[in-house]
């Protein structure tokens, strides 16, 4: 029987995402289409667990995904050759020192492979999302030299990462261990990784239900806001 599921098309003026569980199958979490990109538009979408990817030539696409990849700082545990890493101290790591830097490596690297979904239009929204307080970065630097990071969107006490990027081995790994945390340190209950790969399962992340990882959304959401500025360091060696 074919499916009778239809792609809901967003009126620009108005935001209005249709419920989550009317997001298609095939492809898995494509919710609908249009919009805009304002902090507006993103702040309504992430806080009921929806996210914007798009490729340029393409209009804005929105998912909810299920199952939904995850990570739990209080159950995050690093790897023993992560660990040695770790323990070796030779990186500077920073938050929210090179936002624009970070989020251009991560469009540069992806560029480089399959494609990048951070359009310039995405760019732009995101640093503006920086700008407000609502968008954070972590670097991973060496000799001065930026070599890896991440970046992602914080609301109440849930962190919504968004792309990482490395030049040397581990140095993404590194942000994130950094990241995951500094955020338990702060009660963060959960970690929003967006759709799973192996990459994210080695990290530590798992995968859940749609339904379960809304719950506890709203349960994160609820919470204060995490403290700012997050301009943090650590300086190995």
């Amino acid at each position: 029987m074919a499916s009778t599921q239809r792609l809901v098309w967003l009126d620009h003026q108005r935001i209005a995402f249709p419920p989550t569980a009317a997001a298609l199958a095939d492809p898995n979490g494509l919710l609908a289409a249009g919009g805009d990109l304002t902090p507006e538009w993103l702040l309504a979408a992430y806080r009921r667990g929806i996210f914007p990817w798009y490729s340029n030539g393409q209009p804005i696409l929105w998912w909810s995904p299920c199952p939904r990849c995850v990570v739990f700082p209080q159950a995050f545990r690093v790897g023993r050759s992560l660990q040695k890493v770790l323990r070796r101290k030779t990186f500077r790591v920073t938050f929210d020192r090179a936002f624009e830097p970070v989020i251009d490596s991560c469009r540069a690297q992806r560029a480089s492979g399959e494609g990048t979904w951070i359009t310039d239009r995405m760019r732009r929204a995101f640093i503006h999302m920086h700008h407000l307080g609502h968008s954070h970065s972590v670097e991973v630097w060496r000799n001065g030299d930026l070599v890896g990071g991440l970046y992602g969107i914080a609301i109440g006490r849930v962190f919504f990462g968004e792309s990482m990027f490395h030049r040397e081995k581990d140095a993404s790994k590194v942000a994130f261990v950094h990241l995951v945390r500094q955020l338990e340190l702060w009660g963060c209950p959960l970690i929003d990784c967006q759709v799973g790969s192996p990459h994210l399962a080695s990290l530590g992340a798992v995968e859940i239900s749609r339904r379960d990882f809304e719950h506890l959304l709203e349960s994160g959401l609820q919470q204060p806001a995490f403290a700012k500025p997050w301009k943090l360091s650590w300086i190995y060696g």
